[in-house]
């Protein structure tokens, strides 16, 4: 008779065994990434060649696409962009081999295109705006928005030639600089 009592402990000990745990109801993971930022940079055009004007005229030209990149990602994501020029000289810049930067007018001009959220301002909008450049200026900011944007300009200069230049090949750096 203890064979029976034994098979019949087995069996409860297999039972006890094969009963499933009790599941957690959720469990959660937690997940980060990071929003790479970059730089506040500024593109210009190389060079540009206004032609040939005479003594006592002007010389204008635009100066071809500025572009303002603005990769900070930042929350308040505002600019100033300032302009400023260098005298224009021939020879061995004497007096009448240099036309000064107070000569030198400028305008920005509305935006060729920009992108992003917030508000572009050009410095000046139309050539009855211009400025000269005697001092630096400011050729295009954005004043509100976050995240990043660029802007693009085409802004034009106008030389104002002294009567008593002497003829030759001028040449002067227009400066364009962002922070």
């Amino acid at each position: 008779m203890r064979k029976p009592l034994l098979a019949l402990a087995a069996g409860a000990a297999v039972l006890t065994m094969a009963t499933p745990a009790a599941a957690a109801p959720s469990g959660d993971t937690i997940v980060t990434f990071t929003v790479s930022t970059a730089n506040l940079d500024i593109s210009v055009p190389p060079s540009v060649n206004l032609g040939a004007v005479f003594a006592g005229s002007t010389a204008s030209g635009q100066l071809g696409n500025v572009t303002v990149t603005d990769s900070r990602a930042a929350l308040s994501a505002t600019w100033t962009a300032t302009v400023s020029s260098t005298a224009f000289t021939t020879g061995g810049g004497t007096g009448p081999e240099t036309i000064l930067p107070n000569l030198v007018e400028y305008w920005s001009g509305p935006a060729v295109n920009t992108t992003g959220t917030g508000t572009f301002v050009p410095g000046q909008t139309t050539s009855a705006d211009a400025v000269t450049l005697s001092l630096p200026r400011v050729a295009f900011s954005k004043t509100s928005g976050a995240g990043n944007n660029t802007a693009t300009w085409n802004p034009s200069i106008r030389i104002t030639i002294p009567a008593g230049a002497v003829g030759g090949s001028y040449t002067g750096v227009i400066t364009h600089s962002v922070a």
